[in-house]
């Protein structure tokens, strides 16, 4: 870890709000214990949210969830159940849950600057009747993440805008850095230095990617 002067490191909650200074009203009361009507419609809406969990030993995550649009199902005001679909068996997230419940939800809708946030305790269900809701090409997923509520809030467009996420002018070219497969076979056991080897493996991934994605 890079060494910095200790006068130049932040390390009390004191220190931390001196420096930006107090909080506004509306960022403060906004705050919510239960989903309303706009927090509903924008769950309604959003195929995309990140998920953040914690090891019992403190260790953070945080994973991609998506799907068709409205994949998480709002069961009442205070609790929602997200879909585990399949991927690659690490369970990083899910493990999490099982050591440490508490975990931190960003939904997001595309063409949306502002996105809400859910904070909340975990459990994972598999409860029958719940999953076959969730079915997607008549498949349901093994099990549902449930997650209980205790806060809900808008959060402001500033991240977005100021990245231009959606903005087509910063769009970047995928192929202006290698495959997926050729990074990961970098940083392991070493890619193939025959392009045509290097491209059936890109195409085997994409097969899988169909095969398995629910």
């Amino acid at each position: 870890m890079s060494h910095f002067d200790p006068d130049h490191v932040i390390g009390a909650e004191d220190s931390l709000r001196a420096l930006y200074g107090e909080r506004s009203p509306l960022a403060v009361h906004k705050c919510q214990p239960a989903l309303d009507a706009h927090a509903r419609e924008f769950i309604a809406r959003s195929p995309f949210l990140c998920l953040g969990t914690q090891s019992a030993e403190g260790k953070a995550d945080v994973t991609p969830r998506g799907d068709p649009v409205g994949f998480v199902h709002v069961l009442d005001d205070t609790t929602i159940a997200i879909p585990d679909r399949p991927g690659n068996n690490r369970l990083d997230s899910l493990t999490n849950i099982l050591a440490n419940p508490s975990v931190g939800l960003l939904f997001v809708v595309p063409g949306f600057d502002d996105t809400l946030r859910v904070n909340g305790k975990a459990r994972l269900v598999n409860d029958p009747a719940l999953l076959a809701t969730m079915a997607v090409n008549g498949k349901a997923p093994r099990l549902a993440i449930v997650v209980a509520i205790e806060e809900v809030f808008l959060h402001c467009a500033k991240a977005f805008r100021r990245s231009k996420l959606w903005d087509p002018a910063t769009f970047q070219d995928r192929k202006s850095m290698p495959s997926l497969s050729k990074m990961i076979l970098d940083q392991t056991s070493g890619a193939p230095e025959d392009p045509a080897e290097m491209e059936k493996i890109d195409s085997d991934l994409e097969t899988a990617y169909a095969r398995s994605m629910y």
